[in-house]
């Protein structure tokens, strides 16, 4: 499985950004679709997650309402469509796939495969 993301870039704060990864695999649906980001200096966090159905979806606390996740299983690709900018938004976002169980979608540790990250700068 390779996962290639995209789309990261430089917003002003209030703006919005639309990550896409895309997924080379043969089964798409098999599996579970997680945004992360990284902060400088910080761990790497849970963002969202779409289980393989697209059916079930989950975010972190500090994007719900902002953030939106998606999943095209025609093209292979989920997106993360980011609202309302904040400049502690600003992070590399990863995306990941897991073939584990959904009840751990919020840990690195659950998800199999990575992207190599995108850069996100919200500046005021």
């Amino acid at each position: 499985v390779q996962l290639q993301a995209s789309g990261g870039g430089l917003v002003q704060a209030g703006g919005s950004l639309r990550l896409s990864c895309a997924a080379s695999v043969r089964t798409f649906s098999s599996y579970d679709m997680g945004w992360f980001r990284q902060a400088p200096g910080k761990e790497r966090e849970f963002v969202a997650a779409i289980s393989g159905s697209g059916r079930v979806i989950d975010y972190a606390d500090s994007v719900k309402g902002r953030f939106t996740i998606s999943r095209d299983g025609a093209k292979n690709t989920v997106d993360l469509q980011m609202n309302s900018l904040k400049l502690e938004d600003t992070a590399i976002y990863y995306c990941a796939a897991s073939s584990r169980s959904w009840i751990r979608r919020g840990y690195i540790g659950n998800y199999d495969y990575w992207g190599q990250g995108t850069l996100v700068t919200v500046s005021s």
